[in-house]
């Protein structure tokens, strides 16, 4: 088993004991709800006439079903009305923190608590959501929990979990221009497959990732969880305590430097033991498009669809299945498939500076005719930031639409859906059959720079033709 790696010394700080199961009994540092998850986990408090345990320790907003185009209340959509006023009468009832919509402060869970401080190293966090891991990128150590953990975490504060092994993810170099964070994370996945993570916490490390901002970390530990691994965590560093500085929810004055003190304490020694490791070249990584039902179906913009004999014989089933789903060819060039809709936004894609890096390639040119364009920003304070940088007139200029905050097509518990057969180039997480809302609806998955080269071409693009060098 692992030694002195990060994970190890915060699963150790947080084990509040040993359960007879063998499972580790972990206390929850800060606990994330949002609407979807949660108002069945208060019933079961009901029920059993029990009390949120730590409210303090708990923040909540709304995202998953709350509409981009169109927030006033009450929502036209009943059922979403009635979730979002069943989470709202439960913080009250609770004492718990809501981040309501107009509040400033609501957004996508997994935006909203990196970017109020709530998010630090070394705490231990969970949320009814599978793309918890997103907070690793401070090197916390965070998971996406079911409904019945919900419940336990509103009681107890406490987790019931069987200690995960440790991969450590070398990743070293520097990324070719046109090469972001999501092409890394789609590239490790499409590598050691989507179930290659199972039972594991990834460590990424390596030169690569130091490299990035903490954007471009969370956008990697937000997909860990695509690969199978159950957390995914950067170790912090000076990066990492710049980012957080000063922001609402830190240690301030002269706890600010004990607590980077006690941070920088908590990193992986020079010679912790992992169970695995295994090493990647960033020269090596392009832009990489899914073309498939999982995000382990993931090629380079420059690659054809691979053939069946390229798979094991056990994927090769779920290979076939994906040719037949997503009306593509094996020896078919992805590049050039036609695109009905491009989306920029989702917990993966939608912070500032996801943005800012996207208006750059749209800025100047004009969204193909046919083709559908939309940005949705993380959060209220990401859409304040980018409206004070004009980066939503820059999306309007070229045809795209500007929305409201919220998970919007990423997950389609909302208006934002496809319709039939329509084909999804998206800077979310997930791939998967009807994911987008249309049972029949197909996604492409890729950073939100390939978004726009997408969207102002009509079929899937190297954005790399797009670059001031290449034009």
């Amino acid at each position: 088993m692992s030694e002195g790696t990060l994970f190890d010394k915060v699963w150790d700080l947080h084990t509040v004991g040993v359960l007879p199961s063998g499972q580790t009994q972990l206390l929850i540092g800060l606990h994330l709800i949002h609407e979807v998850t949660s108002p069945q986990a208060f019933a079961m408090l009901k029920e059993r006439g029990l009390k949120v345990l730590y409210p303090q320790r708990t923040v909540a907003t709304v995202d998953h079903i709350v509409p981009t185009d169109n927030q006033a209340r009450p929502f036209a959509d009943p059922l979403a009305e009635e979730m979002i006023q069943v989470l709202e009468d439960n913080c009250t009832e609770h004492g718990i923190p809501f981040h309501k919509i107009g509040s400033g402060k609501q957004g996508i869970v997994h935006v909203i608590a990196p970017e109020q401080g709530l998010t630090q190293p070394g705490m231990t966090i969970a949320c009814g959501d599978s793309h918890t891991s997103t907070h690793g990128a401070f090197g916390a150590i965070a998971f996406g929990i079911g409904t019945s953990q919900v419940r336990d975490v509103l009681a107890s504060q406490t987790l019931a979990l069987a200690k995960l092994k440790v991969r450590k993810v070398e990743v070293n170099g520097t990324l070719q221009p046109g090469v972001y964070a999501k092409d890394v994370i789609l590239h490790i996945i499409r590598t050691l497959g989507v179930n290659g993570g199972v039972g594991y916490a990834y460590e990424f490390a390596g030169t690569t990732f130091t490299q990035m901002s903490m954007e471009e970390r969370m956008t990697v530990c937000n997909m860990a969880i695509e690969g199978g691994a159950r957390c995914g965590y950067v170790n912090p560093d000076a990066i990492t305590f710049a980012y957080l500085q000063d922001r609402e929810g830190v240690p301030q004055g002269a706890n600010w430097e004990k607590a980077v003190s006690w941070w920088q304490s908590l990193c992986s020694e020079a010679d912790a033991v992992y169970d695995d490791v295994v090493v990647f070249e960033a020269a090596t990584i392009s832009p990489t498009v899914t073309w498939g039902i999982t995000p382990g179906q993931g090629i380079g913009i420059d690659e054809v669809i691979p053939t069946l004999d390229r798979f094991i014989a056990a994927d090769q089933p779920i290979a076939a299945e994906a040719y037949q789903y997503m009306d593509l060819q094996p020896g078919q060039p992805i590049q050039g498939t036609k695109v009905d809709v491009c989306f920029i936004g989702s917990c993966t894609n939608g912070r500032l500076s996801d943005l800012r890096e996207a208006a750059q390639f749209a800025k100047g040119r004009q969204v193909a005719a046919g083709v559908k364009a939309f940005v949705v920003p993380g959060s209220e304070q990401v859409k304040q930031q980018a409206e004070a940088e004009g980066l939503h007139e820059i999306f309007q200029e070229a045809g795209f639409e500007w929305r409201e905050p919220g998970c919007s097509m990423c997950l389609a518990m909302n208006p934002d859906k496809l319709q039939g057969r329509q084909l999804s180039a998206s800077s979310s997480n997930r791939n998967f059959k009807g994911r987008q809302g249309s049972a029949s609806g197909r996604t492409l998955l890729m950073s939100p720079a390939m978004v726009v080269a997408a969207a102002v071409n009509g079929t899937v693009a190297d954005v790399r033709t797009l670059l001031p060098s290449a034009d």
